[in-house]
């Protein structure tokens, strides 16, 4: 199985690895590019539990944890305009939202597996990014948790703005998360056309 479960892995590590070099390029004022392609670490996910169980599922969230953190420790050491890309709040957010997130994902996909083919990816998918996204913007930029790293500089988040630009004043931060689930609610969506074709093409060359 630990053969098969190769192109999982390397399918999850460079979705992280892109999903890091794309999240320091903006899009717009709420997104950054990394919003289109860390979504697709779900359909990974999703796609080994189907085939091969959530043993090996989470097998390959663990390898796609390790390559964040790789990933991570870099941006540490690498200044930008602002300071290190990667401030160690914002480390600290993405590994424990990409742990907690990817593992709820195979929890909730296995307990669902036995139903409508859609219903496991949708919901399982859906409360991974939920998930993924309030501990990862509130970790990183919630002002209650600056002590976590009191040297980031994380005022630029919490200065209140419309939100998305229409709506009440709030902390810009829930604007930028609130984009990020959008996208991901989306490609939740779309990832079904993958899951299907790519679950029953190995599914017939199995059998």
């Amino acid at each position: 199985m630990t053969r098969n479960l190769i192109p999982g892995i390397i399918a999850m590590a460079l979705i992280v690895v892109a999903s890091n070099i794309l999240v320091q390029i903006l899009l717009g004022d709420w997104l950054t590019w990394g919003a289109f392609t860390y979504p697709f670490a779900f359909l990974v996910t999703d796609v080994t539990n189907r085939l091969y169980g959530p043993a090996a599922a989470r097998k390959v969230v663990v390898a796609g944890f390790i390559t964040g953190l790789i990933c991570s420790l870099i941006g540490t050491q690498i200044d930008g305009e602002f300071g290190p890309l990667v401030t160690y709040r914002v480390a600290l957010a993405s590994g424990m939202a990409f742990l907690v997130a990817q593992l709820l994902d195979v929890a909730i996909f296995d307990r669902l597996r036995r139903g409508r083919w859609w219903r496991a990816p949708v919901i399982s998918t859906l409360t991974g990014s939920i998930f993924d996204t309030v501990l990862f913007f509130g970790i990183a930029f919630a002002a209650p948790l600056s002590f976590l790293d009191p040297a980031a500089d994380i005022a630029w988040a919490n200065e209140p703005v419309p939100m998305l630009g229409v709506g009440p004043a709030l902390p810009l931060w829930i604007s930028l998360a609130a984009a990020d689930w959008s996208v991901k609610l989306f490609l939740a969506l779309v990832a079904l056309l993958p899951f299907r074709l790519i679950v029953k093409k190995r599914i017939a060359q199995i059998g």
